[in-house]
């Protein structure tokens, strides 16, 4: 996610449209998987100490876990429609898509679970649906937890003073 984008959520948390929807529940999905998948795959392949260490906690356990108790408290909700779970699909699938044929031309991949030339194919693939349902998962948990939680009062924006036009 863009910094721009996470700054115009700061600013304006319940701003409202299919895009920010989809936004949010990419932004929740993306900080968990990538989380999800340095504890579990990543974090044993590394050996980092002082400040690379400092920021590795920062970014991989403590931000996830900050993003996911804020939405948690202070929402906005509910926000998660099918048609949002359905549309937050694209970036992963796209950057799926651009990773393994950027990496076909270049012979570089951003993680080792993804390197066809090391893995072979049908490994480097396994992987990748490994984490796509994990993060199908992870959507269907968000989407039932939004709509159980108790709906939050819309809070009027903190840039603009108004109140967002469409209630979801």
């Amino acid at each position: 996610m863009s910094r721009s984008a996470a700054i115009a959520m700061v600013l304006d948390p319940v701003r409202a449209g299919r895009g920010w929807r989809v936004l949010q529940l990419d932004a929740l999905l993306g900080i968990t998987i990538t989380g999800v998948v340095f504890a579990f795959v990543l974090a044993k392949l590394v050996h980092l100490t002082g400040v690379a260490y400092l920021v590795t906690v920062g970014f991989h356990y403590i931000s996830r876990w900050m993003m996911l108790i804020g939405w948690l408290l202070f929402g906005p909700r509910p926000r998660i429609r099918w048609s949002t779970v359905a549309w937050a699909f694209g970036w992963p699938v796209l950057w799926i898509a651009y990773t393994f044929v950027h990496g076909a031309l270049v012979a570089w991949y951003p993680y080792p679970f993804l390197n066809p030339d090391r893995l072979g194919f049908s490994t480097a693939l396994t992987n990748t649906l490994l984490v796509l349902v994990a993060a199908g998962v992870l959507m269907l948990i968000r989407k039932a937890v939004d709509t159980w939680l108790p709906v939050l009062p819309l809070r009027r924006s903190a840039r603009s003073g108004r109140a967002p036009v469409e209630r979801i």
